[in-house]
């Protein structure tokens, strides 16, 4: 039996000595303890050495994506094809069908030959002569850095550690220039203040400065090149009736050194941007379309790497930058922000404030597909972000326009839409029950007053049924025969009579009062009748029993 064994170095082709020694899988690894007897169980017959690092890289991407390189082919057709009756014992059993298939050799694997392969790999110095370690090493490592570019489709060109470098320099060079240029305008401001409020831009400022030095100089200097005629004209009639004061040569000297330093600077500011501008376009296009290479810039170091930016959802990116205002408003319980380094888009910025928050949320969900597209993708074309970019302006319009059209008529008037009023389920509260006055009664009518009335005459009516008369009592009036009732019946009538009164009385009116004054008038009488009958009968009951 044969064994193929790959190294960092070249291919190794070993003959098995004995081959009954394999099947005993569990104690295979006894026979790799020392390099001799190591050299019993196996013997080393041909080594096919790599001449250089991009070969080795070759044989392996081969193995890797199991495919049978050149030199591996030349190899085996040369050594084993002298001996096709032998087995060929492989690690990879892809690499072997293919082996198989091209060269009609039989392959084997198991779980014999991969212990095999371990001690191989454990034994390997000892096995493999005329090989010293250092250079195995040194080939081993090469190897592994030139694999590893390799998986990562490595291109200097996809280096987006320059953007991020560049965006923090560029930033910084943007400080020093506002501090030079405040110190410039102060300093030269003691000696001719009206100039920095006739030339407003920074740059010219510091040139005007370098060109005149003394204001003396100024009615015999040029400045035609940096100035416009009216504004030249200005400063020419400030300096001859300025209040600056006197300063000596050697400060001017320095002034004007100040201002070479903020020129320089400026200029290289401008090239930096342009290189900014390129490496955008050729790292992440579609991300520079969408939100220009400054805002790209700062989302692609803010987020550490193009890739970090990639694995970002859109909800991250729309805040990237806020982080600060993003935790307090969580602290606080108030409205987390509607978007961070994101706000400096052109898109956003063009837009009302009312529907920047919605644009930078459209624009950030483009900007992650975006950005996904430029990092993970083959292609470098900015196709995607132009069309994104068009559809985020239409959508933007739209916004603006508020979207609301008649679906009849011509169309391009504006249809109405009523004012929206938010109808709360809460209850408000009502003041009424504050107050623990008793309510005003309310007067009754006339009609009202009459019914109650006449519900009390038939009550009369029936207390002059209650007895049957004596013939003593027949002479009595109708009036005087009602009132021969009983006490306790005529307690019981006064009591509904004035409980029904009470009712009454609550909410009568003026004429319910005279009702009932009529009524207590006919009471009065009637208990005076009832008291003389009583006295009548007393008076018949002596006289009877004294008979």
């Amino acid at each position: 039996m044969l064994v193929l064994f790959e190294t960092a170095a070249g291919y190794a082709i070993f003959k098995v000595l004995d081959e009954q020694k394999l099947q005993q899988v569990d104690s295979l690894w006894k026979e790799f303890e020392t390099p001799e007897k190591a050299n019993k169980v196996l013997k080393l017959k041909h080594f096919e050495k790599f001449q250089d690092t991009t070969e080795a890289l070759a044989a392996a991407t081969a193995l890797v994506e199991g495919k049978l390189g050149k030199t591996l082919k030349k190899v085996l057709k040369k050594v084993v094809a002298k001996e096709a009756h032998e087995e060929l014992a492989i690690a990879d059993v892809k690499l072997g069908g293919i082996i198989k298939d091209k060269l009609n050799l039989s392959c084997v694997h198991s779980p014999a030959v991969a212990e095999l392969m371990r001690g191989i790999r454990g034994q390997m110095e000892g096995l493999i002569t005329g090989l010293p370690p250092r250079e195995i090493s040194a080939m081993s490592l090469g190897l592994a850095h030139s694999l590893s570019r390799y998986k990562l489709k490595f291109s200097p060109d996809k280096v987006d550690t320059m953007i991020v470098q560049a965006i923090s320099l560029l930033d910084d060079l943007d400080k020093e220039l506002n501090n030079y240029i405040m110190r410039c305008r102060e300093w030269y401001g003691w000696h001719f203040p009206e100039l920095g409020k006739i030339v407003t831009d920074n740059l010219a400022y510091c040139k005007t400065v370098r060109k005149i030095g003394d204001r003396t100089n100024v009615a015999s200097s040029d400045l035609s090149d940096i100035l416009p005629e009216e504004i030249e004209a200005e400063v020419k009639l400030a300096a001859e009736i300025s209040m600056g004061t006197e300063v000596s040569e050697e400060d001017i000297g320095n002034i004007m050194h100040l201002c070479d330093q903020v020129i320089e600077i400026s200029d290289y500011r401008g090239q930096l941007y342009d290189y900014l501008k390129n490496r955008m376009m050729a790292i992440a296009p579609n991300l520079t379309v969408l939100v220009g290479e400054l805002v790209g810039a700062r989302l692609i170091s803010h987020a550490g790497s193009l890739l970090n930016l990639a694995k970002h959802p859109a909800s991250t990116v729309q805040i990237l930058g806020a982080e600060k205002a993003l935790f307090r408003a969580l602290k606080t319980r108030r409205d987390t922000p509607k978007y961070g380094l994101i706000y400096h888009a052109s898109l956003v910025g063009q837009t009302t404030a009312k529907n920047k928050g919605k644009i930078s949320r459209a624009l950030a969900a483009k900007t992650a597909l975006a950005t996904r597209y430029d990092a993970l993708g083959e292609d470098t074309n900015a196709e995607m972000g132009a069309e994104n970019r068009a559809k985020l302006e239409a959508r933007l319009r739209f916004l603006e326009e508020k979207g609301i059209r008649r679906i009849s008529g011509s169309g391009k008037a504006l249809a109405r839409a009523d004012k929206y009023q938010h109808k709360s389920d809460i209850k408000v509260y009502d003041p009424s029950g504050d107050s623990t006055l008793p309510t005003a009664s309310k007067k009754r009518k006339i009609e009202e007053v009459e019914e109650a009335v006449e519900e009390e005459k038939p009550v009369e009516a029936k207390a002059k049924k209650a007895k049957k008369e004596t013939p003593q009592e027949a002479q009595v009036p109708a009036e005087a025969e009602a009132e021969t009732e009983t006490p306790k019946k005529k307690k019981k009538k006064d009591k509904k009579r004035k409980a029904e009164e009470e009712e009454g009385a609550a909410a009568a009116a003026a004429t319910a009062e005279e009702v009932t004054e009529e009524a207590a008038e006919a009471a009065a009488p009637a208990e005076e009748t009832t008291e003389k009958k009583k006295k009548k009968k007393k008076k018949q009951v002596k006289e009877e029993e004294g008979e």
